[in-house]
């Protein structure tokens, strides 16, 4: 923790020194160069950059460093006409000024959005948990009725004269293990519901689908769906936060089981795949056996509150574009013949080398 707040410090400061070296060389020539020529006012670039790199405050800091170099030349140049030279530095203060007032409102505007699309997404993501009810209690209903029947046959062991106790410890172990599945499935809700920043991280491809899709299992049951995962072998790790892309799949899965809800059993095959459509990106593609989009409505089906359901809000498919489009990916809808549809997504493969999480 202590070293990455320190390599933080040096960043800010490393960044703070780039950009007092270019407001100073913009002063320089500013300072050599005729009063009628208004230099000064490439200023505003240095605080654009600023923007970009540094907190609020310390683009204020800048900004304000810009406007005194701007005036220090003004008093230093010897060359053209005084009152030329005044009204190009009041223009350039202005526009210094104006242009950190804009760009610091663009900023907080920006970051306000970000704000309300992680919202946005945990509230779906709730959903989505309340709608895969009975899945979860299925899920969850597994390891404890295993820890019952395990409890009573190590009693059964217990009891017989003598004790077997080798088969009661191996009934105990199940108990232990089966006790840790449960807690597994309880922490993968708990963070599937909890509501936190975005957390770019190292995370293995194939675990991240299977955990993801371990949470349909009740609804794959129960609609008697086919489930077929194909991943890549080999894939690299991928850079992002894990219970976001988990959302997308569960999001485009769920749709998919949405779809085949009135085609024949025997037809309802749910397909998830993921593999490495080039060294540097992934593809995961969700298929399914329904009636399919129309070629209208495949761009449309990603615009927020527009739903092909007659009961839907419209959010899920938005909410999944923009965090594969945070994460650098894109996603698009397909048909998938003879009939139903394929959701593509892309993700960035990267190795650890050539990346670090933010």
């Amino acid at each position: 923790m202590r070293d990455g707040h320190s390599m933080r410090r040096t960043q800010l400061t490393l960044r703070l020194v780039l950009l007092l070296g270019l407001a100073l060389g913009i002063a320089a020539i500013d300072t050599v160069t005729d009063l009628e020529i208004a230099v000064g006012v490439f200023q505003i670039v240095v605080v654009l950059i600023a923007v970009r790199v540094l907190p609020a405050r310390a683009v204020a800091g800048v900004a304000a460093t810009c406007m005194v170099l701007t005036i220090l030349s003004y008093r230093f140049t010897r060359f053209g006409d005084t009152e030329a030279g005044l009204i190009n530095v009041l223009i350039s203060l202005a526009a210094i000024a104006g242009t950190t007032y804009l760009a610091l409102r663009l900023s907080t505007a920006v970051r306000t959005v970000h704000q309300t699309r992680a919202h946005l997404a945990h509230i779906a993501r709730i959903n989505m948990l309340g709608e895969l009810a009975a899945s979860i209690a299925h899920e969850v209903n597994q390891p404890l009725a295993a820890v019952a029947a395990s409890g009573s046959a190590s009693l059964r062991w217990m009891a017989t004269e003598p004790p077997n106790l080798p088969k009661a410890r191996q009934a105990v172990e199940r108990i232990i293990a089966d006790t840790h599945r449960a807690s597994d499935i309880i922490a993968r809700l708990r963070g599937m519901a909890r509501h936190q920043a975005p957390t770019k991280q190292w995370l293995n491809v194939a675990d991240t689908v299977h955990t993801a899709l371990r949470l349909l299992a009740g609804e794959l049951n129960e609609q008697n769906i086919t489930l077929r995962v194909q991943v890549q072998d080999g894939l690299p790790p991928m850079l992002a936060d894990e219970v976001q892309i988990q959302q997308v799949i569960l999001n485009l899965a769920m749709n998919a089981l949405d779809a085949m809800r009135q085609v024949d059993v025997d037809q309802r095959i749910l397909q998830f795949q993921v593999t490495l459509e080039s060294p540097q990106q992934l593809l995961f593609s969700v298929s399914d056996q329904g009636n399919g989009l129309l070629a209208s409505d495949r761009e449309r089906v990603f615009d927020a509150f527009y739903s092909t359901k007659q009961d839907g809000m419209g959010m899920g498919l938005a909410i999944s574009r923009s965090i594969i489009e945070a994460h650098d990916g894109r996603i698009w809808a397909a048909s998938n013949p003879p009939s139903g549809s394929t959701f593509h997504f892309t993700l960035p493969a990267v190795t650890r080398e050539s990346d670090e999480p933010n």
